[in-house]
């Protein structure tokens, strides 16, 4: 298990740890994918792995209106294809895609400094 933070840093969505079991956001431990921002989440997002990312599961983390993605791709990174990036770059959204763990403490640094960040992480077992 990787501590991220131990103390809340204020009034948003924060991520305190990860393993391969799944992520602790505040006091809640997740064990499947989920989306985060600041203040919203979604603990039921469906795709659990790359390969079923489909563009729905893409509009679900567009809704949130951020300014930058990060997107967790488990213990080790998988670039989605093209097409999916362009579904973000279309819309004047950046997207970073990298691993779970790096997207977690990504999250945490972003939305420190007040930046419209959402993250789309999948569990690392995958």
């Amino acid at each position: 298990m990787v501590d991220l933070t131990l103390e809340p840093p204020g009034d948003h969505h924060y991520i305190r740890s990860l393993s391969a079991r799944g992520i602790r956001i505040g006091e809640t431990f997740y064990q499947r994918s989920l989306i985060v921002s600041a203040s919203a989440l979604v603990s039921d997002w469906a795709p659990q792995a790359v390969d079923q990312i489909q563009a729905e599961h893409l509009d679900q983390i567009i809704e949130l209106e951020p300014e930058v993605v990060l997107l967790g791709t488990g213990a080790r990174q998988h670039f989605l294809p093209a097409h999916q990036m362009y579904h973000f770059y279309g819309k004047g959204i950046g997207i970073e895609v990298m691993t779970t763990d790096a997207a977690c403490r990504t999250f945490n640094v972003l939305v420190t400094e007040g930046r419209k960040v959402v993250a789309g992480l999948l569990p690392c077992a995958s």
